[in-house]
């Protein structure tokens, strides 16, 4: 029985990001989000992770996917569905894409050293929060792709509000 929920919700997760990455509908590509993020959170329900599942329930899916929709719903960009999907600045966003990719691989396998990722993984069975909590802030554990990943994902805030402000020419 297991294997079927673990099946069922790994097709709805795999399913929402096909259909978030295909879509040309943006209130569809964020509802389909929302599917994928509630099927990371069964994930999490099957792994006995009830803390992880719970902050992907209320964090990701009740704020951040709502907030996603309703910004895509009030933009004007919704009407505008007959634009080209690519723009003259693609070149430059694949080099950046590409150097930010190295950079990661050489962190993760130059600066970090190696013995950390296997040596120290944290034993969350007595108390999950806590072992998370300092998992997230020792040197020795996952400190390091904890701020790469915030550091990231202000460089993805920083380039949606430049693509999404209007340009005037003033």
């Amino acid at each position: 029985m297991t294997y079927i929920v673990f099946g069922f919700f790994g097709i709805l997760t795999l399913g929402g990001g096909i259909l978030v990455v295909t879509s040309r509908n943006l209130v569809r590509a964020a509802a389909s989000l929302v599917l994928s993020l509630f099927g990371v959170a069964g994930l999490y329900v099957l792994l006995e992770a009830g803390f992880l599942a719970a902050a992907q329930i209320l964090i990701y899916i009740g704020a951040i996917a709502i907030l996603i929709i309703f910004a895509v719903m009030l933009t004007q960009r919704v009407a505008a569905e007959n634009r080209a999907a690519t723009n003259s600045q693609w070149p430059w966003a694949l080099l950046v894409s590409a150097l930010t990719f190295a950079l990661l691989v050489y962190i993760i396998n130059i600066v970090w050293p190696l013995g950390i990722r296997a040596a120290n993984v944290p034993v969350l069975a007595a108390d999950p929060t806590k072992g998370l909590g300092m998992a997230l802030v020792d040197w020795g554990q996952y400190v390091l792709p904890f701020e790469v990943a915030s550091i990231l994902l202000l460089g993805a805030m920083v380039g949606s509000i430049f693509v999404a402000r209007e340009h005037h020419d003033d």
